[in-house]
Formats: structure tokens, sequence, C-alpha cells
């Protein structure tokens, strides 16, 4: 039972596993595009977006923290300078994984994880209808029911009653 386990294992040790996250997003931050397999990506992303979420707020201390969790220095200056202004208005979902065919070999199912390239469009609310002014008043349309035609059965059974 994994009731309430956090995270994936990968099938290594806690060092193993935090070296390869650092890897694998310091290479998405350069190059913007990895491949790689769908249960690391998985376990990648959440990671990128709250390290992104970090970069978004460009203070010194966010700065270090990335510092400290990034392997290269030029992913940290990408983040804050470039990136962070690309997803200024971006929440979440920094980044998507795009499924590719199977390894060959293991038949591991092979993804391409990138980071969104355009920013999110703002949407703007619908305007509300115009209000005519007071002065022209158009005449209301009165509707009148539509008769139904009724079968003869109908015709008998009302007269019945």
């Amino acid at each position: 039972m994994r009731h309430r386990v956090k995270g994936k294992k990968l099938d290594r040790d806690t060092k193993a596993r935090k070296a390869l996250f650092k890897n694998l997003i310091t290479s998405l931050i350069l190059y913007e595009r990895i491949k790689t397999t769908e249960a690391k990506a998985k376990a990648v992303r959440g990671l990128v977006d709250s390290l992104m979420v970090k970069a978004k707020s460009g203070t010194l201390q966010a700065r270090r923290m990335l510092a400290a969790f990034l392997v290269d220095p030029k992913a940290v200056d990408k983040m804050m300078d470039v990136l962070a202004k690309r997803f200024g208005q971006r929440k979440t979902g920094f980044s998507r994984i795009i499924r590719l065919q199977r390894r060959r070999g293991d038949n591991a199912q092979m993804v391409q994880m990138e980071l969104m390239k355009e920013p999110v469009e703002e949407q703007k609310p619908e305007e509300p209808p115009k209000k005519e002014a007071k002065g022209k008043k158009e005449e209301k349309k009165t509707v009148q029911p539509k008769k139904v035609k009724r079968t003869k059965e109908e015709k008998k059974d009302s007269g019945k009653k």
C-alpha cells in the first residue's frame, strides 16, 4: 500500500534521485526541451513548476534558492531573466509532456518534455449588450401560440369529459 506516499522512487536511492532531478531540470531550462521517460518527466514536472514560481518573484532570495538547486549558473540566469518574463502572467503549467514512441530494448514510454513557448493570452471579459436610448421604443410583437392539431382520438376523449 502506498497511502500518502509522495513522489516516485524511480528505483534509485535518495542522492541519486535528487541528482537525476537536478540534472533533468537544468537541461530542460537550458535547452527548453528534453527527451526522457514518461515516469521521469512526470516526477520532474511539479518541481519545474515550483522553481518557476520562485523565479517569477525575482528576489535575491529566489535567485539563491535556484542557484542552490540547479547545477549550472547559466540556468539560474536564464530562468530569472528570460523565462520569468515569458511566463509573467502564467500561474502554473510551464511545461508540457508529448508522448513519443517506445524505447527499443526495454519498451519504456519515451516523452519529449518542453517548456511552453508562448505566454498565456489574457481573456477579455465579454461586454454586455448596449442599451438603446430612452427616446426610441420599438413596437413589441405579440407572439400567438401555435395551434396544435389534435387527432380524432384526442377529440373523442375530450368530448367524454
